[in-house]
């Protein structure tokens, strides 16, 4: 996929280890409705929302897919395990060619359990820095565009 149409989101060879991981679309028992989609378009769109951190919503037309489908294939995919399966696959195509070094590895604290009746009241240390000057004691209060919106604040819902 690398040097195919989308090869500007999808590194080399990740589609080719993605496609055999994706489920079968279904197919309807009473026939009709639309073709589905091309996997690899679904899967390129996907990737670009992963890697660029964008909105579902704000998915670029040019992959020919709704944003409401791709969002829906992600989340077919998501809960047939492809993404765990990739992931795994990913890393032992790199094992096999000698390219994994696990010298270094990181773990995750969202897969830790946290332990019941841990104390969940920490307080943050100081950071030394000085409060910032309310605008109310200012001297130029009327004047300071932050002061005359707080008092137009706390006007509206003193009335509430």
């Amino acid at each position: 996929m690398g040097s195919s149409r989308w090869g500007w989101i999808v590194p080399d060879g990740l589609w080719e280890i993605a496609r055999p991981l994706l489920p079968p679309s279904r197919v309807r028992p009473q026939g009709g409705g639309t073709q589905n989609s091309p996997d690899e378009a679904v899967f390129a769109a996907i990737v670009y929302v992963l890697t660029s951190g964008c909105a579902w919503r704000h998915l670029p037309p040019c992959f020919g897919i709704s944003k409401s489908t791709a969002h829906r294939r992600f989340l077919i995919w998501s809960r047939a395990g492809v993404w765990g399966w990739l992931h795994r696959a990913v890393l032992d195509e790199l094992a096999a060619r000698g390219l994994l070094d696990l010298s270094r590895i990181i773990l995750d604290t969202a897969h830790v359990r946290a332990k019941k009746g841990a104390n969940t009241q920490v307080r943050a240390p100081w950071t030394g820095v000085d409060p910032v000057p309310s605008c109310m004691s200012c001297p130029t209060a009327p004047d300071c565009l932050s002061w005359s919106l707080s008092q137009v604040a706390t006007s509206t819902t003193a009335r509430a």
